[in-house]
């Protein structure tokens, strides 16, 4: 994978396909200490330890659409590379937390990509879904709940266009956390 953004869109299609209907996406970092850290927490079906341990051979999947789950892998492989660091926790019934840290300076961290464009698309496809969307990174400083935008919007459903486009400058940290006064007309 290219960057960051797109092990998100995985684990985060993993997460939705575990049934979770909450998905934590956190990603900060720590110039002093040289770190990189995205984190990824569901309420999803969750992994018993045999297949937690499993499911980070790129030949092991839960998917029934594919054979292979190269997800875990390729991010864990991109964590080592950038003398990082990857942890995987699971519970049957509990859901799943990914964790993965990077050295922020290292040559060989894959940049970060488009988060914002990310959050949008899995927003988008999974409007069921709830996300609490926290950044802390290269001087941006965003946050985002779902849950607390869709009480805002009412009857206005989350995936409209203007409610979209409001989406992304919140992502970015550059608006604040309110939904557009009018949805329907766009202003």
């Amino acid at each position: 994978m290219e960057d960051l953004s797109l092990h998100i869109l995985d684990l985060v299609e993993n997460s939705t396909a575990a049934g979770a209907t909450l998905i934590e996406v956190s990603i900060k970092a720590d110039v002093k200490t040289d770190m990189l850290m995205i984190r990824i927490k569901d309420n999803g079906r969750g992994m018993d330890p045999e297949m937690a341990s499993r499911v980070q051979d790129p030949f092991v999947t839960t998917r029934t659409t594919r054979r292979v789950g190269m997800g875990l892998p390729l991010l864990e492989q991109s964590a080592r590379e950038a003398e990082g660091q990857f942890e995987l926790h699971s519970r049957p019934g509990e859901g799943t937390l990914v964790q993965a840290t990077f050295g922020y300076s290292h040559i060989d961290r894959k940049p970060l990509g488009d988060i914002a464009s990310t959050m949008v698309a899995l927003i988008l496809g999974n409007p069921e879904v709830d996300f609490v969307f926290e950044r802390d990174s290269d001087g941006i400083h965003a946050q985002l709940d779902t849950r607390e935008i869709k009480e805002q919007l009412g009857e206005i459903p989350i995936t409209h266009p203007a409610v979209l486009e409001q989406l992304r400058p919140m992502l970015n940290g550059s608006a604040e956390q309110e939904p557009p006064a009018n949805a329907e007309g766009g202003g």
